[in-house]
């Protein structure tokens, strides 16, 4: 049982922490968003208590706290019009947060490849994208250009592009396995391992070189309940870790558990300790240049 976060990545003779799956939005929608969850919304699917429900100054604190030396601002629209505002919210906190990699998002609508250019020329180092509550699909012609320029410029994009906690619109790897396809030097990173659709994702990061996972949740209590992740995929995610392809994320501050339970579902597995220095630091490092 890990008690305490900072003893796990001292022991593992880590400098920290490295999740690149936390988010941070203004507080309007940050509001709104726990209201979804307090709600059990269509999208939730079942009870989902928020464990860091916290003032922004005191999810940031908490983050220090735990060791996490290199976290993200991850905002994601989910209809028209947001993007380029949310994007503009998330440069900023990052200047003004120490540890935070600039982070920004875009949208199936006319300004997407703009927004994109627009915001990699201010400094964004990582996407997000919520194919399901955004319920579009990522072969949307226009989109189409923007990830051409992603995969030019090589810069992450967290895709929670899985069919978990409830399906909706065009997740799963067929879709999203379409875009790599066609743009297969894309660096995107899939929430979640993908799940629970966990082997179709494991095959795109394999067929890929630049595509990735985040443990997000994955062998948490609430997530095993949810999508449990089959024993016979992990020697596959073992080695995926060790070749720099598997990264820490745990979806802070709206988790249903305190963040050392994350770490304790990822050494339960029983990987090694060079799986977890990989996953919890090195991989999201070497991918940051921290």
């Amino acid at each position: 049982m890990i008690g305490d976060v900072t003893e796990f990545w001292t022991e593992l003779g880590l400098p920290g922490l490295a999740d690149v799956h936390t988010h941070f939005l203004p507080e309007r929608m940050q509001r709104r968003v726990w209201a979804h969850y307090d709600q059990a919304g269509p999208l939730i699917g079942r009870p989902w208590p928020i464990h860091y429900r916290l003032p922004e100054a005191g999810r940031v604190a908490e983050l220090g706290r735990l060791g996490v030396r290199i976290f993200t601002a991850l905002a994601y629209a989910h209809r028209p019009g947001m993007a380029a505002d949310l994007t503009a919210w998330t440069l900023d906190f990052a200047g003004r947060t120490p540890g935070c990699l600039p982070s920004a998002t875009f949208f199936p609508e006319p300004s997407a490849t703009g927004e994109v250019l627009s915001a990699l020329a201010h400094g964004a180092r990582i996407f997000k994208l919520h194919l399901q509550v955004g319920g579009f699909d990522p072969r949307d012609d226009l989109l189409d250009d923007a990830w051409g320029v992603l995969a030019e410029s090589g810069t992450p994009v967290v895709v929670h592009a899985g069919s978990g906690p409830v399906a909706n619109g065009f997740t799963g790897p067929g879709p999203i396995g379409d875009v790599l396809r066609r743009h297969p030097r894309l660096a995107l990173i899939f929430a979640h391992l993908g799940g629970p659709e966990y082997e179709g994702f494991l095959d795109l990061s394999e067929r890929y070189e630049h595509a990735r996972l985040d443990t997000t949740m994955a062998f948490t209590d609430f997530f095993e309940e949810l999508a449990p992740f089959p024993p016979g995929l992990r020697p596959r995610l073992r080695d995926l870790g060790l070749a720099g392809k598997v990264l820490l994320g745990s979806d802070f501050p709206s988790i249903p558990h305190p963040y050392a339970h994350q770490l304790e579902a990822l050494a339960r597995l029983d990987l090694g300790d060079d799986w977890l220095r990989a996953v919890c630091w090195h991989n999201a490092a070497r991918l940051f240049g921290a």
